[in-house]
């Protein structure tokens, strides 16, 4: 028979069998998901030892839907697109989807599985790869002005500039472009997509990236593709880090974001918000009815430790926290329910996030399917900017442009 959950913390009856079944598990032969499953129970029906003792009581989750605007003429491309967290935020805003840059297959499967009215540049048709100039070129010509009177928006693979102070570019302003360019498998994405705002001097353009990307060569490689930009006749933006969860997104995470434009309006940055909210508001007590909403199978040995923790707790055996529902998660990370990566605790069931709770946390719309192996689809989730946030920045970039 299966025990429920109960609102405040378990009784004793409900931990009792909770330990039967994880002793029979770790005594027996059977996986823990068989015994669960002979029992009536599953991973869900499982609770921490000290449980329902926090919660959200605030309002619900800020979503795309309350940001949405009338659709505009101000048309956006796409570069390095992911499975496209910036280029909702920019739908959602209101501008016009002309195309996307995204050379990993997979990712380009995700998005024209739920936007097939965009046109991705990507495999199987086209490579996709920023850092192949003269081809995405060739590819632009037939698809936008030259200038272009819209927004580029990009944000390079940030595992490169984790390498970069081995592999200085130089600090040489007339350098700059000729020494950088020649560095492709280290930053050179960054002065790729430089290269292309360059060539078609976009009305706006946004540099994302992680917060390390200021900080590469003490920050000389970030100032001279600025300096190099600004003496293209860009106004830039100072570089400058927006934790997501000062945006009304239920996770702290930190992005760098550069904005330049060579209009007569300044782009203001979006305010932030007041008060956080908590990762409670979209992590109910049971796995959502939505795509993507597998959960681990945990060894019996795994949900014996995660059970022992107090909210906001890791487990550092399997370097995993237990999130406080009160509070913004902490920042989602890229990995997978078969390994090479890990996600956090739920707050009140000791398990691992779904794919789907781990979008929830960077306000993708329930509706919004990622594609592939499971582990892919955390990779796919833990990389994009969060919907949300993007859409609040669009919104001041339209308001600029027009």
């Amino acid at each position: 028979m299966r025990i429920s959950l109960q609102t405040a913390s378990p009784p004793v009856t409900h931990l009792e069998w909770q330990r039967r079944l994880l002793e029979e598990a770790e005594e027996g032969t059977d996986h823990l998901s068989v015994v669960l499953e002979r029992n009536d129970a599953t991973y869900d029906d499982l609770a921490y030892e000290r449980s329902g003792e926090r919660a959200w009581t605030g309002g619900p989750a800020l979503t795309l839907d309350d940001l949405w605007r009338e659709p505009a003429d101000v048309p956006v491309v796409s570069f390095f697109t992911g499975c496209g967290g910036m280029d909702l935020g920019f739908e959602v805003a209101g501008f016009k989807h002309l195309c996307a840059f995204e050379f990993n297959e997979l990712f380009c499967r995700t998005l024209r599985r739920n936007r097939p009215q965009w046109q991705i540049f990507g495999p199987p048709a086209h490579l996709g790869d920023v850092s192949r100039v003269d081809e995405v070129v060739e590819a632009l010509a037939g698809v936008v002005s030259n200038p272009f009177e819209g927004v580029f928006i990009g944000g390079p693979p940030c595992q490169p500039f984790s390498i970069a102070s081995n592999q200085r570019f130089s600090k040489s302003g007339a350098n700059f472009k000729r020494v950088g360019f020649d560095h492709k498998r280290n930053g050179g994405l960054l002065f790729d997509y430089i290269e292309l705002i360059l060539e078609f001097k976009p009305a706006v353009f946004v540099i994302e990236n992680v917060p390390g990307l200021r900080d590469i060569d003490g920050g000389s490689q970030l100032s001279s593709a600025v300096r190099t930009l600004s003496e293209a006749g860009y106004e830039i933006s100072q570089p400058v880090v927006l934790d997501a969860a000062d945006f009304g997104v239920p996770q702290r995470r930190n992005r760098l974001f550069v904005i330049g434009t060579r209009l007569k309006a300044w782009i203001q940055l979006p305010p932030a918000r007041q008060g956080h909210i908590g990762c409670g508001a979209v992590l109910p007590n049971r796995v959502p009815a939505a795509p993507n909403n597998e959960t681990r199978k945990h060894k019996a040995g795994s949900v014996a430790r995660y059970m022992a923790l107090d909210y906001g707790a890791r487990d550092h055996l399997g370097r995993v926290d237990r999130l406080d529902p009160s509070l913004p998660a902490k920042t989602v990370i890229a990995g997978g329910s078969g390994g090479g990566g890990r996600s956090h605790l739920h707050p009140e069931i000791p398990r691992t996030l779904s794919v789907r709770e781990c979008a929830r946390l960077q306000s993708f719309p329930d509706d919004y399917v990622f594609v592939g192996p499971t582990a892919r689809q955390f990779t796919q989730v833990g990389n994009a900017v969060p919907p949300v946030l993007a859409a609040q920045l669009a919104g001041e970039i339209r308001d600029a442009v027009e």
